[in-house]
C-alpha cells in the first residue's frame, strides 16, 4: 500500500513538472519578448530625455495623453501593482487593457522625466501576460494565480535581468510568511528564460563594482546594524510619503486631468530648481552613489520628486527610484561615519528595498546579482535589521502579511 502511494505521489510530481516545464517555457519567451520591447522602448524614451532639454517641458502633454489613454481602455481606475497582488490573493480580475496601457504610459512618463521606474510596470505587464495564458489554458483559479505569478518573475526577470530575484520576488511579494512554492518551478523556469532571451537580444541587466570591502569583523558590523536601523525608518518614511501624497492629490483635486498637469507643473518646477538628475528613474544616483559620490539630501529629494510624480498619475513604478533612494542614503551614511561610502550606497539600496517591498530573499538574491557575493555578510545583516524594523508598511496596498514579522503568530493583514 506504501509503495503504491508512493508511486502514485511521484508520478502525478512528475507530471506537474512536465506540464508546467512546458508551460513556463511558453511564459518565458513571450515575457521575454513583451519585456524586451518594453525594456528598449523605455531605453528610447530615456535617450530621448537626455538628448532634448524641451522634453521635459513636454510633461503636461504626456500627461493628458496618460489620462486619455487610460480613459479609452477604461483604466482610469487602475491600482497598478495592487491589483495583481491582488488577483493573486483573491478573485480580483486583470482586465487586459492594463498591459497596453501601463506599457505606453510608463513610455511616455519615462521620455519627459517623471521620476518613476520600470519594474513596476514590468510585474504589471507580466500579470497580464499569465492572467491571458491561465484563460487560453482554461485554468482553474489556482493554476492561473501561479502563471500570474510566473508571468511577473518572467517580464521583472527579462527587463531588469536579474532572475534569480525575479523568481523569489513573483513568489515571495504576495503573502509575507508565506512563499508559493507550488510556484517555484514555473517562476524560476520563466524568470530564467526570460532573461536569456532579453539578454540574447542585447537589453543586458545593471551590475556594480563596490569600491572596498573590508573584512567582516565587529566594528564594520556596528556600522551595517546603525545603516539597517536608519534605512528601516527610510523605508517607512518613503512609503508613507508616497500614499499620503497620492491622497492628498485625490482628495483635493478631483479632476483627473488637472491632478496630473499639477504633478507635471511641480515636477517641472523641482527640475528647474534642484536639477534633473532627479528626473527619470534613477539608476544614475545609484551609480554616483555606489563610486562613492552622493549629495547629502540627494535621498530626500529624489523622494519628493518620486512622490509627486507617481502620486499625481504618471506611470511606472517605485522600484528603481527605491534603489535610487536607499543607495543615496547609504552613501550619505558612509560619508558622515566615514566608512566605506561605496558598501554602504549598496547596502542601503537593498535595505531600503527590503524595506517598502517585505521580500527579504529576494532582496539577498537581487544583491548576490549586483554586486556579486563577496560584500553578503553586510547585506545580510542591513536587510533582516530593515525588514524586522520597518514594520507592517509596503509600497503595495495590496500586499499581505499572513504572519508576524516578530512572532509566530497568524496576523492576516494587509501592509500600509
Amino acid at each position: 500500500m506504501y509503495r503504491s502511494e508512493t508511486k502514485t505521489a511521484l508520478n502525478k510530481n512528475i507530471l506537474y513538472f512536465i506540464r508546467w516545464t512546458a508551460i513556463s517555457i511558453v511564459m518565458g519567451t513571450v515575457c521575454g519578448l513583451i519585456g524586451t520591447a518594453f525594456g528598449y522602448g523605455v531605453i528610447y524614451a530615456q535617450r530621448l530625455f537626455k538628448t532634448h532639454s524641451f522634453m521635459l517641458y513636454l510633461m503636461p502633454v504626456a500627461g493628458v495623453l496618460i489620462v486619455l489613454l487610460h480613459q479609452m481602455f477604461h483604466e482610469l481606475g487602475n491600482r497598478g501593482t495592487n491589483l495583481i497582488l491582488e488577483s493573486i490573493s483573491s478573485d480580483e480580475r486583470i482586465p487586459m487593457a492594463t498591459l497596453p496601457c501601463i506599457f505606453i504610459s510608463t513610455i511616455l512618463s519615462q521620455a519627459v522625466g517623471a521620476s518613476a521606474g520600470k519594474e513596476g510596470a514590468a510585474l504589471q505587464i507580466g500579470g497580464c501576460i499569465g492572467n491571458y495564458f491561465g484563460d487560453v489554458f482554461h485554468m482553474d483559479e489556482r493554476d492561473k494565480k501561479v502563471m500570474i505569478m510566473s508571468g511577473m518573475s518572467g517580464c521583472f526577470g527579462a527587463i531588469f535581468g536579474t532572475p534569480l530575484a525575479a523568481a523569489m520576488f513573483g513568489i515571495e511579494v504576495i503573502s509575507i510568511g508565506v512563499a508559493y512554492y507550488a510556484a517555484l518551478v514555473p517562476c524560476v523556469f520563466a524568470s530564467f528564460i526570460g532573461a536569456q532571451i532579453s539578454g540574447a537580444l542585447g537589453l543586458h541587466g545593471e551590475s556594480f563594482l563596490i569600491l572596498h570591502i573590508p573584512e567582516f569583523s565587529l566594528v564594520p558590523a556596528l556600522y551595517t546594524v546603525g545603516l539597517g536601523l536608519t534605512c528601516a525608518l527610510l523605508s517607512v518614511c518613503f512609503c508613507i510619503l508616497l500614499h499620503e501624497t497620492q491622497h492628498l492629490y485625490k482628495n483635493k483635486i478631483g479632476n483627473v486631468y488637472v491632478r496630473i498637469l499639477v504633478a507635471a507643473g511641480l515636477s517641472i518646477a523641482l527640475a528647474l530648481i534642484f536639477g534633473r538628475d532627479y528626473c527619470g528613474a534613477g539608476f544614475n544616483l545609484v551609480e554616483k552613489a555606489v563610486d562613492g559620490e552622493s549629495a547629502y539630501l540627494g535621498f530626500l529629494l529624489k523622494m519628493i520628486f518620486t512622490a509627486v510624480a507617481l502620486g499625481g498619475g504618471f506611470k511606472g513604478g517605485e522600484i528603481v527610484p527605491t534603489l535610487a533612494v536607499g543607495s543615496s542614503f547609504g552613501c550619505t551614511f558612509g560619508l558622515l561615519t566615514g566608512f566605506e561610502p561605496s558598501l554602504c550606497a549598496a547596502a542601503g539600496m537593498l535595505a531600503t528595498f527590503v524595506g517598502v517591498t517585505n521580500c527579504p530573499i529576494a532582496t539577498m538574491f537581487l544583491g548576490f546579482e549586483l554586486f556579486g557575493f563577496e560584500a553578503m555578510p553586510y547585506f545580510a545583516v542591513a536587510v533582516a535589521i530593515s525588514f524586522t524594523l520597518s514594520g507592517y508598511y509596503g509600497l503595495y496596498s495590496g500586499q499581505k502579511f499572513t504572519y508576524s514579522k516578530t512572532k509566530a503568530e497568524f496576523i492576516n493583514r494587509k501592509a500600509h
